[in-house]
C-alpha cells in the first residue's frame, strides 16, 4: 500500500513539474535578432539547447524569438 501511494505521489509531482516547465520557459521575454544587434550583441546558435541566443551587448544570453 505504501509503495503504491509513494508511486502515485511521485507521478503527480512529475506531472505537475512537466506542466510547469513550458510555462516557465515562455515567461522569459525573447528578443528578435535586430534588437540583439542594436544592443551591441551577435546572434549565435546554441547547439546544446537547440536555440538562438544573443551573445554580448545589452541582451547577453537572452533567447532570440
Amino acid at each position: 500500500m505504501r509503495t503504491r501511494l509513494l508511486g502515485f505521489v511521485a507521478a503527480v509531482v512529475l506531472a505537475v513539474l512537466g506542466a510547469l516547465a513550458p510555462a516557465a520557459q515562455a515567461a522569459v521575454p525573447a528578443i528578435d535578432g535586430q534588437t540583439c544587434m542594436d544592443g551591441g550583441g551577435t546572434v549565435e546558435y546554441e547547439s546544446a539547447q537547440g536555440s538562438w541566443i544573443c551573445v554580448d551587448g545589452s541582451y547577453n544570453n537572452k533567447p532570440i524569438d
